[in-house]
C-alpha cells in the first residue's frame, strides 16, 4: 500500500480535455447565478440578508475549486493504492452519523455530520470512494468478474453494506445512484450479460420492495401519475415545479423574476433549482443547460474510453464510474423536477446549493481531468 509521492508526480505532462473543462466551468457559473436568484427571498426571510445562500455557495465554490486542483495534482496510481482505505473511511462516517446525538437530522433524515462551520454529508463521499474501490477491484479481479459469478457478486456485497447504512438514514436516492453506477461499470468492464441480467433483476426487485415497504415512498410514487389529486399535500412540490415550467414558456420570465421561488416551491435553491431555471430562462435556457450536461457526460465517457484504449484500466473504470455517478444524479434530479420521479433529495451536480455535493463533484471532476491529461501524455495506470 505504500506509495512515495514525488514532486514530478504532481505535475501532469499533458493538458485535460478543453471541451470537458468548458462544460464544467459553464455549469458551475450558471449554478452560482441560479442559486443567487432562487434563494433571495428565502435568505431574506431567514437571515435578513438576500444573498446569504449565494455568498455561502460562492465560498463552497472556491473550496470546490481548491479540492479539484488538489485532486488534479494527485497521480492516478495514488488513488489506486489507497482506494480500499478511502472506502473504509466513508463507511465509518456513514456509521457515525447514525449514532444518536452525533448525526444532524433534517426533515426526518439523518444524513449530515455537523462540523460547526459546515454540515458534512458522508453519502457524497461514499459515492466517490465506492467508485475508487470498484475500479481497483476490477483491475485486480477483472478475469474473475468476466468468467465467474463470484467475481460479479463480491462488489455487490459492498454495495449491500452501503445500502444498509443509507437506508438507516434514510437516503434512498443516493442508494439508487450508487447501485446503478456500479451495475453500469460492471457492464462496461465486460461482465457476462446473463449474470448481469440476473443481478439487475434482483436489484430492481430489491429496490421496488424497499420503495413499497415504506408508506411515504408509496405515496410519493403514486403522486407521479397524478400529483394534482393532492396538489396541496403529497403532490405539492411536483405541481409547483410544473407550474414553474409552465410559467417559463419559451424564453422565460427573466433572471430574478421567478414567482415560484416566492415561498411557493420548497427547496427552490437545492432540489428544484432546475425548475426555477426553466421559469426564469425558459425552455431555451433549460435546453441549453441540458446540452451542457450532455456535453460533460459525453466528454467524460470519451476520456474513459481513451484511457481504456491506452492500456490504463484503473483510470478507465474510475472515469466510467465517476461520470455515471454524476450523470445518474443529473438524470434523477431532472426527472424529479419534471414530475417523472418522486422526490429523492438529490441535488443537481454543479447547479444546486450544497457544500458536500459541490466539493465532492469537484473532486470527481478533478480526478477525471487528471486522467485526461495523463492519457494524452501516456501516464501510468
Amino acid at each position: 500500500m505504500k506509495f512515495d509521492l514525488r514532486m514530478q508526480d504532481l505535475i501532469p505532462l499533458g493538458l485535460p480535455d478543453r471541451t470537458f473543462l468548458l462544460a464544467v466551468v459553464s455549469l458551475a457559473s450558471l449554478g452560482l447565478l441560479m442559486v443567487a436568484s432562487s434563494s433571495i427571498e428565502v435568505a431574506s426571510d431567514r437571515f435578513g440578508a438576500p444573498f446569504n445562500f449565494a455568498l455561502k455557495h460562492a465560498i463552497f465554490l472556491v473550496v470546490a475549486v481548491v479540492a479539484a486542483l488538489v485532486a488534479y495534482a494527485l497521480p492516478t496510481r495514488w488513488w489506486y493504492n489507497y482506494a480500499t482505505l478511502f472506502l473504509l473511511g466513508s463507511l465509518v462516517l456513514l456509521a457515525i452519523i447514525l449514532i444518536p446525538g452525533i448525526g444532524h437530522t433534517v426533515k426526518g433524515a439523518t444524513r449530515w455530520l455537523n462540523l460547526g462551520f459546515f454540515n458534512l454529508q458522508p453519502s457524497e463521499i461514499a459515492k466517490f470512494t465506492m467508485m475508487l474501490f470498484l475500479a481497483s477491484y476490477l483491475v485486480r479481479r477483472l478475469e474473475e468478474v468476466r468468467e465467474k459469478f463470484s467475481g460479479f457478486v463480491k462488489p455487490m456485497v459492498v454495495v449491500g453494506l452501503i445500502a444498509v447504512l443509507l437506508l438507516l438514514e434514510p437516503d434512498f436516492g443516493t442508494l439508487l445512484v450508487i447501485s446503478l453506477a456500479v451495475m453500469g461499470v460492471l457492464l462496461l468492464a465486460g461482465a457476462p450479460f446473463t449474470q448481469y441480467l440476473m443481478i439487475v433483476t434482483a436489484l430492481a426487485l430489491g429496490l421496488v420492495v424497499l420503495a413499497i415497504i415504506e408508506p411515504y415512498r408509496v405515496q410519493r410514487i403514486e403522486m407521479i401519475f397524478n400529483p394534482w389529486d393532492d396538489r396541496y399535500g403529497a403532490g405539492y412540490q411536483i405541481t409547483q415545479a410544473l407550474l414553474a415550467f409552465g410559467r417559463g414558456g419559451l424564453s422565460g420570465m427573466g433572471l430574478g423574476n421567478s414567482v415560484q421561488k416566492l415561498f411557493y416551491l420548497p427547496e427552490a435553491h437545492t432540489d428544484f433549482v432546475f425548475a426555477i431555471l426553466a421559469e426564469e430562462l425558459g425552455l431555451l435556457g433549460a435546453m441549453f443547460t441540458v446540452v451542457l450536461m450532455a456535453l460533460l457526460i459525453w466528454r467524460g465517457l470519451l476520456i474513459g474510453r481513451r484511457a481504456e484504449l491506452g492500456g490504463r484500466p484503473f483510470a478507465a473504470y474510475l472515469t466510467y464510474g465517476l461520470v455515471l455517478t454524476i450523470a445518474l444524479q443529473m438524470i434523477l434530479n431532472l426527472a424529479v423536477n419534471i414530475g417523472l420521479a418522486p422526490t429523492t433529495g438529490l441535488t443537481l451536480p454543479l447547479l444546486s446549493y450544497g457544500g458536500s455535493s459541490l466539493v465532492m463533484t469537484a473532486v470527481s471532476l478533478g480526478v477525471i481531468a487528471r486522467i485526461s491529461a495523463d492519457t494524452v501524455s501516456g501516464g501510468g495506470r
